[in-house]
């Protein structure tokens, strides 16, 4: 328990120390182009949507566990960055979807036969005995149900797929709970009890992320809350409650 916790506030810092040179640089580039030394060309590329998902994708490339999250995220920047680099005779972005089938279809043929075990072998490591929880999806889904166990956050990734998760039984852990949700083309769906005390800080570009809970019961214990955050594209999440 105590190696997994150590691993997973590990990860945690390498994201804050990313992301914190990933402002350094922007605060740089915000003063450059006041001052008049970005040209504007380069300042319609360093502040567009498609190099924001190239900077989320870098400080997920630093946690090893969203590694390939990050390369997908920066991959999908790069693509509609370059008809701003560069000069294409033909509709460069009307590419994307036919290439996107493409690869997944070869990416089904390749990695098909192997796809259940890999999964099989992700749900096993992904023990729930610490109280974080950790799922990669790929083409595919899980669902997971959390009874009378203190739940304290973790990683939900899901590229092509979807998490359920059932914590109606489950008991919030004290102070702040951090889940890390990553979503392209996937989505989130959890179950919670209505007292709990969620914040949700996700980042979403053509999806979302939402509290559908119709009845908030108020908590006994404020300072226990989930916050959520995290990255949905094409995708998004719901809480729900009983």
């Amino acid at each position: 328990m105590e190696k997994h916790i150590e691993k997973y506030s590990e990860n945690r810092r390498m994201k804050k120390v990313a992301f914190g040179v990933i402002v350094v640089a922007i605060g740089a580039l915000l003063m450059a182009s006041n001052f008049g030394y970005l040209p504007y060309r380069l300042r319609h590329i360093f502040f567009s949507w498609e190099m924001l998902l190239i900077a989320i994708g870098l400080i997920n490339v630093v946690n090893r566990e969203s590694k390939t999250m990050g390369l997908i995220l920066i991959g999908v920047g790069t693509f509609f960055l370059l008809p701003d680099i560069f000069v294409f005779q033909f509709n460069f972005v009307r590419l994307f979807w036919p290439v996107l089938l493409i690869v997944v279809g070869f990416s089904l043929i390749i990695f098909g036969g192997r796809a259940v075990n890999w999964q099989r072998h992700r749900r096993q490591e992904s023990s729930f005995d610490s109280g974080f929880i950790n799922e990669f999806n790929v083409f595919g889904g899980s669902k997971r149900r959390i009874a009378n166990q203190v739940f304290k956050g973790g990683e939900l990734n899901n590229i092509f797929g979807g998490s359920e998760l059932d914590m109606t039984q489950a008991i919030l852990g004290e102070g702040e709970n951090l889940l890390e949700v990553q979503c392209i083309f996937g989505g989130v769906g959890m179950v919670v009890p209505a007292d709990w005390n969620v914040r949700i800080e996700v980042v979403s570009i053509f999806g979302g992320f939402s509290d559908k809970r119709s009845y908030i019961k108020k908590s006994e214990n404020d300072s226990n809350v989930l916050v959520i955050k995290g990255t949905c594209i094409f995708g998004g999440g719901e809480i729900k409650s009983y």
